[in-house]
């Protein structure tokens, strides 16, 4: 009966055109101001914020005028020690803007790749997510992100590409169900 079965499906499916792989969506090896552009346009489109900052000390700057309307934050694990603000320290849970150092971000797609020892956590609960990114590990594509961090790659990565969002119940789009509800990038040109 099983293999009776099996071969109705395989005779009604052998005359279907095979399925291509899609093409990928940037070409490699794009200069980084091309990768750049393309990365906030696509980020940009989910849902994010880019802010462009000059160098750490730029950062540190703004990060201080944009965290003033913060109670608290959490703090992921690799970012450095300047771009701490002046606010309570609180658990990811209680905070209402956790800050993350990305591996990286492949300009295709606006994502920016999280390390699992940056704190899953800070990454995913508090509504508003801040992560910085130097341009200069803004890749074209998520094979070349991988390709150049394989080295340091940790046990998991996450990929954001903007705020979370589902339209699951009612096909409403609701913004922050499964993650933040705001997802901002600080690109850091060093």
């Amino acid at each position: 009966m099983r293999e009776r079965i099996l071969g109705r499906i395989h005779r009604a499916l052998e005359h279907r055109p095979k399925a291509a792989l899609p093409e990928p969506l940037a070409a490699p090896g794009l200069p980084t101001t091309e990768a750049l552009a393309l990365f906030t346009e696509r980020l940009s489109g989910n849902g994010g914020e880019v802010v462009r900052l000059e160098n750490l000390e730029a950062a540190q700057e703004w990060l201080g005028h944009f965290a003033q309307t913060f109670a608290g934050v959490a703090v992921g694990l690799n970012v450095p020690e300047l771009l701490h603000p002046r606010l309570p320290q609180l658990p990811p849970e209680e905070a209402p803007l956790g800050i993350s150092w990305a591996l990286g971000a492949v300009a295709e797609t606006g994502t920016v790749l999280l390390g699992s020892q940056e704190g899953r956590r800070t990454q995913l609960l508090p509504p508003t997510h801040l992560v910085f990114v130097l341009e200069a590990r803004i890749y074209p594509s998520l094979f070349e992100a991988l390709c150049a961090l394989k080295p340091s790659l940790p046990s998991a990565i996450g990929l954001h590409s903007g705020p979370s969002k589902s339209a699951d119940i009612g096909q409403i789009m609701v913004k922050g169900v499964h993650g933040p509800g705001r997802l901002v990038v600080g690109v850091i040109s060093q």
